[in-house]
């Protein structure tokens, strides 16, 4: 079977100890959680957890199931293949200098990414892309010397309604 990334979404109560509980669920199975991205929703008692996983193609029918016998999981969607939009935020930040400062900034225009922070000799700067785009954009200020980085993991929704 050929290995893909899964984005698989979760409405879970929120309660203390649900995550190590879904955690347990794929280190049990084998599976590494790629990203992770957790939240409450518009109802406080419900958080919304979205994760990704590289592995087999039926991978979401056998974790899913697993899934739905927590207790405290209300649903879990699978993003995988469906038409979804799909982001995640990156934080980059670069080390200023004379020679590279004109074309930091201009290429931070051109990818559509926005500056956080900045002082004479460092900048810190913020993108919401999809996954590859945040890869792509990174690539290309990894020869500027980044600082730091940090990714929030996918979050997502369908582009339209799904009838389930």
């Amino acid at each position: 079977m050929a290995i893909e990334e899964h984005t698989i979404s979760l409405l879970v109560n929120n309660q203390p100890g649900v995550l190590s509980r879904i955690a347990g669920v794929f280190s049990s199975r084998g599976y590494n959680i790629r990203s992770l991205c957790v939240a409450e929703t518009t109802n406080p008692e419900i958080s919304r957890i979205t994760l990704t996983s590289k592995a087999e193609s039926d991978f979401t029918e056998k974790i899913k199931k697993q899934l739905d016998k927590l207790v405290d999981v209300v649903s879990v969607t699978d993003f995988t293949g469906a038409p979804s939009v799909q982001r995640e935020m990156m934080l980059i930040s670069l080390r200023l200098t004379e020679e590279n400062r004109k074309e930091i900034l201009r290429a931070i225009d051109v990818f559509g990414c926005r500056v956080i922070a900045m002082s004479e000799d460092y900048l810190i700067m913020e993108i919401t892309a999809n996954k590859d785009k945040t890869a792509a954009i990174l690539r290309y200020f990894e020869p500027f010397g980044v600082e730091e980085m940090n990714r929030t993991g996918a979050i997502a929704v369908f582009r339209q309604k799904r009838d389930e």
